[in-house]
């Protein structure tokens, strides 16, 4: 049987081994029980709500019912939001006020995968101890049982799609973008972004060519939108002559961008353009993780802007950008996040941003491109237990004592021709170790010397 993987953001498992319908609703017992007992929940108090939205895949609804079940027995109520993408959940929980949100979804995994993803009331992923507390309550499987006067409530709300296309478009001249008709092609990969990425597009006057644009849960390809799944996309752009390339993953918060000749041009160009975009209109601080291009500081520099590092993590990047007021921040991953609309990363934010550039700058994704520094990035990983994954980054820390050293999340060593990140990860018994330099040769070297460090 598979081990159920518990991360800081929540959990994760393959459908019918280590996540079942009994996993989820024990699971919702256990949220249900820590934020009781949070807010300190006595009798004649308001009842807590709880909203849960999914991703499309085919086991959604079971966990999602399951869940809802283990809610409501301990005296939780549940706003249902059905299909709905992560940053729609998040955007959704403030817009209730819910005590919580809960997104049932595996993010970028196969379909056979599927997980819960815990928000807190204003969006933010929990932090990690909590998500430990919530694992705890869920081991020791001591539940209360809501008497018939104090079972939860549950509903459903239908109007979370149209919320969010409209909290987005209130960011943008709508006029501008529409008049230059842009022609774009999405791949939705049958996930969350189905429903809403056609109400946007279409009020920013975009003729949309949309692949696997229906919400099935039937991944047409591997799902992570990464340069070797998306070969239909980028012929399609090419052979529709389209200005623009969009991939999101099934639950719609990380974003890919192809640009109108039909080149990938990589995750990390995602936030890079969309610092560049927001820096342009508002300069402030940018928050990214330790793992990001430092094309993101090139940009800034120009600006004026500061840029903020972080630990790997959506919900260390938001609650750093929370605290600073930062103008916009993400992860190199594809993940955009602007706080007007939420702290959580979101394709449909960063659609509308990417066209908004072009409508400003008038230029091609291409030429927007060649504009920013160019460099080379390497990420690899190495299997190992968590012990030897610590070993290997004091041996980093060691080795490279005298240069410039980040200790936050594993190490960072920057040097002036280049980094090197080794961590632990969260969800894996393996070491990652991501480097880049301005040359390839440059960031191979880096991770050679890393994985010397290794066998030493």
């Amino acid at each position: 049987m598979a081990e159920l993987i518990v991360s800081v953001s929540g959990v994760r498992g393959i459908i019918g081994d280590s996540l079942t319908a009994q996993t989820a609703l024990d699971f919702g017992r256990a949220l249900g029980e820590f934020l009781l007992e949070q807010q300190g929940h006595g009798s004649g108090a308001a009842q807590l709500q709880v909203a849960i939205g999914r991703d499309s895949r085919i086991s959604g609804p079971m966990i999602t019912q399951a869940m809802a079940a283990g809610l409501l027995a301990v005296g939780v109520a549940v706003i249902d939001l059905g299909v709905t993408a992560t940053p729609t959940v998040a955007l959704m929980g403030r817009f209730l006020k819910t005590n919580a949100s809960v997104v049932v979804t595996a993010s970028h995994n196969p379909p056979e995968y599927n997980g819960l993803k815990f928000l807190r009331h204003d969006g933010i992923g929990f932090p990690g101890g909590s998500v430990g507390k919530i694992h705890q309550i869920y081991l020791g499987r001591h539940f209360r049982a809501a008497k018939i006067d104090a079972i939860g409530h549950f509903s459903t709300d239908s109007r979370a799609h149209a919320h969010h296309v409209q909290t987005v478009l209130q960011f943008f001249d709508t006029r501008a973008i529409a008049q230059h008709r842009y022609r774009v092609v999405v791949d939705s990969i049958n996930g969350a972004g189905c429903i809403a990425t056609p109400m946007l597009l279409g009020k920013l006057g975009v003729e949309l060519i949309h692949q696997n644009g229906a919400a099935t849960g039937q991944f047409a390809h591997t799902p992570e939108p990464v340069k070797e799944n998306l070969g239909s996309l980028c012929a399609e752009v090419s052979r529709r002559k389209a200005a623009v390339g969009f991939a999101q993953d099934p639950d719609a918060d990380r974003l890919a961008i192809v640009d109108e000749m039909g080149n990938y041009i990589g995750e990390e160009y995602t936030l890079a353009l969309a610092v560049y975009a927001r820096l342009m209109a508002k300069p402030g601080i940018v928050v990214t993780n330790l793992s990001t291009s430092r094309m993101v500081d090139d940009i800034a520099s120009k600006f004026a802007g500061q840029v903020i590092r972080t630990p790997v993590g959506e919900a260390n990047v938001a609650a750093k950008m929370l605290e600073v007021d930062a103008v916009i921040g993400g992860e190199g991953n594809g993940g955009v996040i602007d706080l007007r609309v939420g702290p959580v990363r979101d394709s449909f934010m960063a659609m509308a941003t990417v066209l908004d550039l072009l409508a400003r700058t008038g230029k091609t994704i291409s030429e927007l491109v060649r504009e920013l520094p160019r460099y080379a990035m390497i990420k690899t990983k190495f299997p190992c237990p968590v012990e030897q994954a610590r070993v290997l980054v004091d041996r980093v820390r060691d080795a490279f004592k005298a240069d410039h050293l980040d200790t936050q999340d594993g190490v960072r060593v920057d040097w002036p021709q280049g980094w090197v990140h080794v961590r632990p990860s969260n969800t894996e018994p393996i070491a990652r170790v991501i480097a880049e330099a301005k040359d390839e040769n440059i960031a191979r070297d880096l991770i050679d010397r890393v994985e010397k460090l290794r066998h030493t």
